[in-house]
């Protein structure tokens, strides 16, 4: 067995031991919670911090690589809304579900520890830079399609209501707390203590096991439960056409070969909980959501390898 296969079936190995856990009983759902809350709240945003403290990020090519990657978004989420609204008939409320399930990668619970086994501490540097803009990104178009769709005929928006949101939702996040706390110690130099570093590293250390046990347990509460066709479809288009146009970019901006992998990579992983989250706040398409969440996350076993190994021969 390859490093790489094995690898992947590591990753999505603790995923579907997370399910298994809830599928027979031994850990209820709510343990999922518990543990994705923790990974999410304290776990990964300390990751994340000793990451913008260690990371040399010298030849990331930051412009280039988050065009790569918001390219492949922008041309997935329109894709899925147009298939949700046009193919399968749902109004432009449930086209926000469609486009975000399609667009917005689990680059948290399931990309931080993928990377990290993929590619090492400087996947997780590069995936760090797509990170630090891809929640308020999509944070940002989700709340404002939000306003636009989800908000009641007779009430206008209001465009400070949406920016005081955002600006709400972004600086009360714990992993963009994470990011700038990290940066500011980075450029204020100042030296790591023992005990921190020591306490920084055992936390961090158990973020990507955690994350991803939490999610497979979590992944047991939502199940499939009607809308199968259109969340396959959107699936298909998240795991195959949004990888193609980030591997695509990647070649046609001449992103440096690590830089090209993760952002492929990061393009191929499945669907999180937000499209989910999203659709509870519209109050439609929930079931959507999460079906698609739950059939993309079991399909990307698959595809996932495949587009690492397209990667690995195209970026060699």
């Amino acid at each position: 067995m390859s490093p790489l296969v094995e690898t992947v079936l590591f990753v999505f190995g603790l995923v579907a031991l997370g399910y298994l856990a809830g599928l027979s009983g031994y850990l209820k759902a709510e343990v999922g919670d518990a543990l994705s809350q923790f990974a999410v709240g304290v776990a990964l945003p300390i990751l994340l911090f000793r990451t913008m403290v260690n990371a040399d990020f010298h030849g990331a090519a930051p412009w280039t690589l988050w065009a790569t990657y918001f390219a492949a978004a922008a041309v997935a989420w329109t894709a899925g809304h147009l298939v949700t609204t046009r193919v399968f008939g749902r109004d432009s409320q449930a086209g926000v579900v469609g486009g975000v399930a399609t667009a917005f990668s689990n680059l948290l619970l399931l990309g931080i520890p993928f990377m990290l086994g993929v590619f090492g501490q400087q996947g997780v540097d590069i995936l760090s830079l797509i990170i630090s803009v891809h929640l308020p990104t999509m944070l940002a178009a989700s709340i404002v399609l939000f306003e636009v769709f989800g908000g009641r005929a007779d009430a206008p928006v209001h465009p400070l209501h949406i920016v005081r949101d955002f600006l709400r939702r972004l600086y009360t996040n714990p992993l963009i707390v994470g990011i700038l706390a990290g940066l500011v110690w980075r450029f204020a130099g100042l030296p790591m203590p023992g005990l921190i570093g020591r306490l920084i590293d055992a936390l961090g250390g158990i973020a990507g096991p955690l994350a991803l046990f939490g999610m497979g347990l979590g992944l047991r509460k939502f199940g499939i439960s009607g809308n199968v066709r259109p969340a396959m479809v959107l699936s298909g288009l998240k795991l195959m056409l949004m990888p193609a146009v980030a591997l695509a970019m990647a070649w046609l901006l001449g992103l440096p070969p690590l830089s090209a992998k993760v952002a492929v990579a990061a393009a191929a992983l499945p669907s999180g909980v937000n499209s989910y989250l999203i659709a509870t706040q519209l109050g439609t398409g929930q079931a959507l959501a999460s079906n698609q969440m739950t059939i993309a996350t079991a399909c990307a076993v698959v595809t996932t390898a495949f587009w690492l190994s397209v990667a690995q021969f195209a970026f060699a």
